[in-house]
């Protein structure tokens, strides 16, 4: 792999072979299981320690092992996993059994070159996992049905070399929106892939955030006048996490600052994983008027005045959460633990700076 500059590698995987995997390095990232569908695939085989990532609750790997059993992988586990194809993988019709994003993407890595053909049906839709598609298309694979929940892939003999441009994070995106509204500032967040923005653009305006599509551009205008849009009858609201398109959960803890801001009272509903409101507390902490109703639902009531704590990341969309009411508070906020946040948002204290933070990364004594 070499470097070229500008976030720009070249990759030259013809010496790819199974290796002995660092158990401390997989640890620490759940995607470290995509490894599984391309290297059964290419190699035949490949030993996997348990994937990491962030403690947000149970996160099942049942749907990919199911998935690659049915194109003709074996699958043994004693505390790790060992993964096997004994012959070239063969297509197959695959239900999965939950909507999961790192589960359709290591099938589709899997089956490109299995032979025959591939229906993939309860397969996710998010942005990155329709640019994998297109990213294998191009590199010689034949997948249609991009963007939807059933793709089907013609198997092809081989792959070969392509160049590839990988867009916008749209986590990222609204993670700076929630940025400049927080702190009633306005910014333009060029090539911010605004087509796949409709829903949680539906969503920021029930709390009073609006911006503008300017071509690829986002354009967000300061001062806005955040209020809370009640529901018939002024009944108060649900925000609710669902399957892409719907609102991702990754951005439920961005909204639940940007409503801590917003006049008026909020429910948020995220059922997907038990672990991701109780960083609430650490708000509360701030002084937001935060009620954790359960596992899965809080309920915040806002405008409220936060103020500068010492407060530790405990994930990396909760970490950034942290930061963006440190940016509205009032006084000084430490944060620790914050190689959480770089995990998902490059040099991000850089470019807050550059957008008028005073953000300072400091050794911890």
């Amino acid at each position: 792999m070499e470097e070229l500059g500008n976030n720009s590698w070249r990759i030259t995987a013809r010496t790819v072979r199974p290796a002995d995997l660092d158990p401390d390095l997989c640890a620490r990232i759940r995607a470290s299981i995509l490894l599984a569908g391309p290297m059964i695939a290419r190699a035949g085989e490949i030993h996997l320690p348990p994937p990491g990532g962030d403690v947000i609750g149970r996160r099942r790997l049942d749907t990919h092992l199911l998935a690659l059993k049915a194109l003709g992988a074996e699958v043994h586990y004693r505390r790790s996993f060992d993964f096997q194809a004994r012959k070239r993988l063969r297509g197959a019709e695959i239900l999965l059994d939950e909507a999961s994003v790192t589960g359709t993407e290591n099938v589709v890595m899997a089956a490109v070159t299995a032979k025959g053909t591939t229906i993939l049906r309860n397969a996710t839709s998010e942005p990155h996992v329709q640019e994998l598609c297109h990213l294998l298309n191009n590199l010689g694979g034949n997948i249609s049905g991009i963007g939807s929940n059933t793709l089907t892939i013609e198997g092809v003999d081989k792959l070969h070399g392509g160049e590839f441009t990988i867009g916008p994070d749209y986590l990222e995106v609204v993670s700076f929106i929630g940025a400049a509204v927080v702190t009633r500032g306005e910014i333009r967040i060029r090539k911010a892939g605004p087509q796949y923005l409709d829903m949680i653009s539906m969503v920021f305006r029930r709390l009073g955030v609006g911006w503008i599509v300017d071509g690829e551009d986002i354009v967000i205008p300061s001062r806005q006048k955040l209020r809370v849009e009640s529901d018939l009858g002024g009944a108060i609201p649900e925000i609710k996490t669902n399957i892409w398109p719907a609102f991702p959960t990754d951005l439920m803890s961005i909204a639940i600052v940007v409503a801590t801001q917003s006049r008026g009272s909020v429910l948020f509903h995220n059922w997907m994983f038990e672990g991701r409101m109780y960083f609430t507390d650490k708000l509360k902490g701030m002084g937001a008027q935060v009620i954790l109703c359960d596992p899965h639902r809080c309920i915040v009531n806002g405008p409220t005045k936060l103020y500068g704590e010492k407060v530790e990341s405990p994930d990396i969309r909760a970490g950034m959460s942290l930061l963006l009411a440190a940016l509205a508070a009032e006084g000084q906020t430490v944060i620790r633990n914050v190689g959480q946040i770089d995990r998902g948002y490059e040099r991000v204290d850089e470019k807050l700076r550059l957008m008028g933070a005073k953000i300072e990364r400091v050794a911890e004594k």
